[in-house]
C-alpha cells in the first residue's frame, strides 16, 4: 500500500493525464511497446510506480502500482514485469 502522500502525487499525475497533458513523472516503460508508460514517483527515500497503458478504446487503463524494492540495482524486479506482462495480455483480450 502506498503512504498516502504517494497516492496523493500520483492521484494528481493521473489527474494530469486524463486532461491530455504529461505528468513530468511520466516515462515510457520500456519492452512493452507503444503506448505502455509508467509514473516513476521518489517518495521520501522509496520510489513508487505505477504502470498505465494509453490509447486503449482512448481510456487510461493503470495495469500495476507497486513501490519499487529491487535487489538487482535500478531494474525492476522479474516478478513484477510478469505480472505486467500478464495484466496487460488480459486487459487488451478482453478489450478486443
Amino acid at each position: 500500500m502506498f503512504p498516502q502522500g504517494a497516492q496523493v502525487e500520483m492521484a494528481r499525475a493521473l489527474t494530469i493525464l486524463a486532461e491530455g497533458r504529461m505528468p513530468d513523472i511520466a516515462k515510457k516503460l520500456q519492452g512493452f511497446g507503444s503506448g505502455v508508460m509508467e509514473l516513476a514517483l521518489p517518495y521520501r527515500g522509496d520510489a513508487f510506480r505505477l504502470v498505465y497503458a494509453l490509447r486503449i478504446d482512448e481510456d487510461i487503463w493503470v495495469i500495476h502500482a507497486f513501490q519499487k524494492k529491487s535487489k538487482s540495482g535500478i531494474g525492476t524486479p522479474k516478478h513484477e514485469i510478469d505480472l505486467i506482462h500478464a495484466r496487460l495480455k488480459r486487459l487488451r483480450e478482453s478489450l478486443a
